[in-house]
């Protein structure tokens, strides 16, 4: 049976803010898992409630309401922490440092015995691909650079669960795609990934499942194969070119049709699509392409977190009941 490393249930998170301390409630009650062995996506628009929820189960601010646990130790545990590589958002590293001396001081921290530390530290710098600048001063490194050197602090200590918040911020593609493999070494090295991120084609890529939050609650959580539509929910009709009365035609179902390169495109559902198939050959025009589209991770991010949100969104209310315009922060 798989282990669960993570488990929340009904966790919450109210914080007072501004001279009336005014409540905000950044989580609201949010309930899921990660099992051993995954790889987790923990996604969901800025102010959703992701780093606070991270930084709940990491033990750097107590929860209001619920219960979670890490490796079976209700938060916040000192002893599960010690099996956890945390990765901030916005990792500081002591600029007059080199990635060598703060990896190591990591190291020793997280209780890597002396004679291991040099070997850990050189291994990890060389895994996120920064050894060569291993004994620069970290004032002298670029953003990206700066990233990998608190990636390489969090795997120093060779965790069972690696918790990672943004860990893509500041790559370019190719560095993006070296902390992609990464993340699978990894998890093929027997670890269990938690990342939160806002770089959707990269959750699609990687993840097994995937829970994403909208206003502090969760609105989808599961397998990641299990959540997307299977079948096709659009077709894209490429023609040579469209004419005024197709196009009007379009323009009236509400088609949008649009020019791309040269021809005529009009995006329609699946399930209409004989029926603007049979208009375009009573018209005489020339088809170019046909294209199916099945949902992706943007997609069903867009339904449920974006859109969804902003036609139920609710107002923010103090202890008086009135609107509350202080703005939650949190990402």
């Amino acid at each position: 049976m798989t282990q669960s490393l993570i488990y929340a249930k009904d966790l919450a998170k109210t914080f007072r803010q501004g001279f009336w301390m005014r409540k905000v409630e950044a989580v609201r009650g949010i309930s899921f898992t990660v099992r051993e062995g995954d790889i987790f996506g923990f996604l969901g628009p800025n102010g959703a409630g992701k780093t606070t929820t991270i930084k709940m189960l990491t033990g750097l601010i107590a929860p209001t309401g619920g219960e979670a646990t890490v490796f079976g130790e209700p938060i916040p545990s000192a002893r599960a922490m010690a099996q956890v590589g945390f990765l901030p958002e916005n990792p500081y590293v002591y600029p007059f440092l080199t990635p060598s001396e703060f990896v190591g001081m990591c190291a020793r921290i997280s209780g890597v015995p002396s004679r291991r530390v040099r070997e850990r530290t050189r291994t990890v710098l060389e895994k996120v691909g920064i050894l060569y600048a291993a004994d620069r001063p970290v004032k002298r490194l670029s953003k990206g650079m700066l990233q990998r050197t608190g990636l390489a602090a969090a795997m120093v200590a060779d965790p069972q669960l690696l918790i990672l918040d943004e860990p893509m911020s500041g790559l370019d593609p190719v560095g993006r795609k070296e902390v992609r493999d990464l993340i699978f070494e990894e998890r093929a090295g027997g670890r269990t990934i938690f990342f939160s991120t806002h770089i959707l084609s990269d959750v699609e890529t990687l993840c097994d499942r995937v829970t994403i939050l909208r206003q502090g609650r969760v609105v989808v959580e599961g397998a990641l194969a299990d959540l997307l539509r299977t079948t096709a929910q659009q077709s894209d009709v490429v023609l040579r070119s469209g004419g005024d009365d197709f196009a009007t035609w379009c323009e009236d179902r509400g088609y949008a049709p649009s020019r791309v390169g040269g021809h005529f495109l009009v995006r329609v559902p699946s399930a209409e699509l004989n029926a603007v198939l049979g208009r375009v050959i009573d018209q005489g025009l020339e088809v170019v392409q046909v294209l199916t589209r099945q949902e992706t991770l943007e997609d069903l991010f867009v339904r449920e977190a974006i859109e969804d949100g902003e036609s139920r969104r609710p107002p923010a209310t103090d202890d008086a009941g009135e609107r509350d315009d202080a703005g939650e922060r949190d990402e």
